[in-house]
């Protein structure tokens, strides 16, 4: 049996993806499985040993290319490379977990008998397949809507498993970089202040009154992780905070991440790749909601806590808000209790 798996982004959403993965490999042993992702989050599934192969689709390269007409050569050329690399082999099953028109562009022209997806997919992705499952309910969370799709294949998918692929290479290389600062040992609590949208962020205050009573109280060392994007952000927690703080943002790749998830005591986040990254290698996460719903993507698991305040207009599923007061709103004290309740429970399992 051959199966391909196209995911593309983002992050987050690959990782909510890897249950699918894992069901697929445990029920067909001997499948060759495939995966075509996007360039974001490629590092995750690059050498993944459940995987036999990896096709990463360019979409922001060629779409770079494509925007200056000089380099519409070079554009043809890259795209008609990936489509030979897409229709090498012949698939029994192409599963679409993604439902975009960018999916669907890939699910058409890929090699396979049964292509299948949900009904309803937006952007008209649907058309593109010949196995329709009957649409989904968008308040189901990611991961379960992904695994009937595994399960309609025949898998078995009552145990979710978030396999990452890592390895004591990836957890290496982390030791490195982290005896390299001078980190020492000690506990770690991982803040991620990032989001691509505006409206999900908290604020540089909140996390750094966290960061200070780690710091002060608990003894746990505060680590701020995220994209090289996110530098600004680390700025300005560290400067509130005023010591203690270590800025990872943009050192490490997707791997050395969930080493340093494995490492740490516990994740205060927003609603982000990386949450879904910590919650997937056990790590407890304090999830801060928005302008998204928790019951759709929030941390998968029974370790972690959500924090969401009930204004009325959440979740609005807005990219940006003038006055994102169900994000600025969380206090930080709260936050705190949620922290202090993951170290008492993590104690406790000690």
């Amino acid at each position: 049996m051959r199966i391909l798996i196209i995911k593309l982004s983002a992050i987050g959403d690959v990782v909510q993806s890897l249950p699918v993965l894992a069901a697929l490999r445990m029920t067909f042993s001997d499948a060759h499985i495939g995966w075509v992702v996007g360039e974001a989050a490629s590092g995750l599934l690059d050498a993944h040993p459940m995987l036999d192969e990896l096709i990463v689709f360019p979409r922001k390269g060629l779409g770079e290319l494509a925007s200056n007409p000089a380099d519409w050569p070079k554009f043809l050329y890259k795209a008609a490379t990936f489509l030979r690399r897409l229709r090498l082999r012949d698939y029994d099953f192409v599963v679409d977990l993604q439902g975009l028109f960018k999916s669907g562009f890939v699910t058409l022209f890929s090699r396979g008998k049964v292509k299948i997806g949900f009904s309803g997919g937006r952007e008209l992705s649907s058309i593109f397949l010949n196995k329709r499952l009957p649409a989904y309910d968008p308040n189901e969370h990611a991961v379960t809507r992904y695994l009937r799709l595994a399960a309609h294949l025949g898998a078995k998918t009552d145990k979710p498993e978030f396999p990452t692929g890592l390895d004591d290479k990836d957890r290496a290389r982390l030791d490195q970089l982290l005896r390299d600062l001078g980190i020492s040992k000690g506990p770690l609590i991982c803040l991620i202040p990032g989001a691509a949208w505006t409206s999900k962020r908290w604020t540089s205050r909140g996390f750094s009154e966290v960061a200070g009573y780690c710091i002060d109280r608990l003894g746990l060392m505060p680590v701020i992780a995220g994209g090289a994007g996110d530098k600004g952000l680390a700025g300005e927690i560290v400067s509130l905070a005023g010591k203690g703080i270590i800025d990872l943002t943009g050192r490490t790749d997707l791997k050395m991440l969930a080493a340093l998830f494995e490492r740490t005591s516990v994740v205060v986040s927003t609603d982000t790749g990386p949450m879904h990254l910590a919650a997937a290698v056990g790590t407890p996460v304090v999830a801060l909601f928005g302008p998204t719903a928790p019951w759709r993507t929030g941390p998968f698991g029974k370790r972690h806590q959500v924090l969401r305040l009930e204004t009325g207009c959440s979740p609005c599923f807005k990219r940006m808000c003038q006055d994102p007061v169900c994000m600025t709103g969380i206090k930080s004290s709260d936050v705190i209790a949620a922290v202090l309740k993951a170290v008492k429970e993590n104690t406790a399992r000690a």
